[in-house]
């Protein structure tokens, strides 16, 4: 019988998460500096870099190694909102004018 060791296996995810967090913490880093050299906005900037740095903590909440395979440092993409197609009215189509009696 295999025993895994849950200890263990939250040392290697969150090992695994920082690897994989590392190359998305630069790209932000890099995002940072543009939006302030060109003055934008950063906050959506800062909230993914603390969402990346906050990943880690999720492991110590899990209870199951299938938990911990889950976890993962990319942002989870919300739906997308499908708004209705709202087909346009066709256009009347007008009444054929009867030709005049007695004409061909």
């Amino acid at each position: 019988m295999i025993v895994i060791d849950i200890d263990k296996a939250k040392a290697i995810t969150k090992d695994r998460l920082r690897a994989e967090r590392t190359p998305l913490l630069a790209a932000q880093d890099v995002a940072f500096q543009r939006a302030l050299e060109s003055g934008s906005d950063t906050a959506a900037i800062v909230a993914e870099k603390q969402r990346l740095r906050d990943v880690t903590s999720l492991v110590d909440s899990c209870t199951t190694t299938d938990e911990l395979k889950a976890l993962s440092c990319v942002a989870p993409t919300p739906e997308p909102v499908v708004e209705p197609v709202v087909e346009p009215a066709p256009e009347p189509t007008p009444e054929p004018i009867p030709a005049p009696e007695g004409e061909a």
